[in-house]
């Protein structure tokens, strides 16, 4: 990984502005991006079939072009897509119908290679997991939800997928959809809120966890993705907010090279020490707000391994937390690094999305797609409001596109 990224970008790219999107890439540079763009439907099928048809006028295809619009204008070499439902068709016609054909005058992006594989959300486990006294296993409503592996009305609901301008080594992927909570090590397990059984069952991982290696110019860059669960949805036995903070600890293990990880291929240990890497995804944890345990997300901030240095921002985060009051008003955190726009009551806006690379990897650039009001690309982002309900209310996502430039 520490061949990455850096292409031209606009001096005013690290306040929130646009990527200068017509600047060709200089050599030995890279750029990655995570984005949880909110491409998840109610019912299965239903992104696909909406991606299908890019020329019917709805709710539904107008915010799937303003993601795409979202991710040309910004124009990553490598992306994380969050909250894109588990369908390996709908992740081609995304990248042909939506990618592939400029949205509003922004340049067209290709991306000839990409990774999906199932997700945990939607999978049904068997047991009664919310303790209601009901074991749910007929998909589609919240309590099926609650029941599955991770939260989801069907399996892959929530899912990922990888994009890159670059090879994918497919051979030496590596996924953890299976990995148990109970093997890792001082696991947060809440002993006394499961049964013995579903102890020996819970995966760990709410979606999956994967190392998706990238081949960037004869150099291989660790490409190492997930979406831990939301620390909320619980009781006062913090299920949620536990599973969170193991699951960002995974990676915090996996770099540091721990032994006890097996993948879903039968492979064993964790990354090698030496090899180049990027930790990407929605963490759904910020490290002074927010309902996170115990600061799960410093475990990766504060990791030796790991250059958190260059902390991507925005002056339109800055902006909405000025304007929105609420929450924001008592936050620790500088607004400017926020990601996502949630609730003003709690918990505010937070910063939720990282790219964080190995410490041999050199941060040139970096910011997070936030215009301002005043820029007329504001349109991308905007504020919730009802007309958009049927897409989580916002005319893209209530998370922001996170990039950084990465030279070695």
């Amino acid at each position: 990984m520490r061949r990455l990224l850096v292409t031209a970008v606009l001096a005013t790219v690290a306040l929130g502005a646009v990527p200068a999107a017509a600047e060709a890439h200089k050599s030995r540079e890279l750029r990655v991006a995570t984005y949880n763009l909110s491409l998840n439907r109610p019912a299965q099928g239903l992104l696909r079939d909406h991606l299908a048809d890019p020329d019917v006028d709805d709710v539904y295809r107008r915010q799937a072009k303003n993601v795409a619009e979202v991710i040309q204008r910004a124009h990553p070499d490598v992306v994380l897509l969050n909250e894109f439902d588990y369908d390996p068709r709908a992740a081609d016609l995304f990248a042909k119908n939506f990618l592939g054909v400029s949205q509003n005058g922004a340049p067209a992006q290709r991306y000839p290679y990409r990774f999906v594989a199932p997700s945990n959300t939607g999978v049904a486990s068997g047991f009664d997991l919310n303790d209601n006294g009901v074991a749910d296993t007929t998909p589609g409503d919240q309590a099926y939800g609650d029941d599955s592996y991770g939260f989801g009305l069907f399996p892959g609901q929530y899912g990922m997928v990888v994009y890159s301008k670059y090879p994918i080594d497919r051979s030496a992927v590596r996924t953890f959809q299976l990995f148990k909570w109970k093997d890792m090590p001082g696991n947060l397990l809440p002993t006394d809120y499961y049964s013995a059984e579903e102890q020996a069952a819970l995966r760990l991982s709410s979606k999956s966890h994967w190392d998706v290696p990238v081949r960037v110019r004869g150099k291989t860059v660790h490409f190492l993705v997930s979406h831990p669960t939301p620390p909320t949805f619980d009781g006062p036995e913090d299920r949620n907010g536990r599973r969170n903070h193991d699951e960002i600890r995974f990676w915090a293990d996996y770099v540091a090279g721990a032994r006890y990880f097996y993948d879903d291929q039968g492979r064993r240990g964790g990354l090698k020490r030496g090899q180049d890497f990027v930790i990407a995804g929605d963490q759904n944890a910020d490290p002074l707000d927010g309902d996170s345990y115990q600061g799960a997300v410093n475990q990766l901030l504060d990791h030796p391994l790991i250059n958190s240095r260059t902390r991507p921002s925005s002056a339109g985060a800055a902006e909405a937390a000025a304007l929105q009051g609420g929450a924001n008003a008592i936050h620790r955190g500088d607004p400017r690094y926020d990601t996502a726009d949630f609730a003003d009551t709690a918990p505010g806006n937070l910063r939720a999305d990282y790219v964080l690379p190995g410490k041999g990897l050199k941060v040139t650039d970096a910011g997070v797609f936030w215009p301002k009001q005043s820029d007329p690309l504001s349109r991308l982002t905007g504020v919730y409001d009802p007309v958009w309900a049927p897409v989580n209310g916002f005319p893209t996502s209530d998370h922001r596109l996170v990039w950084l430039d990465l030279h070695k």
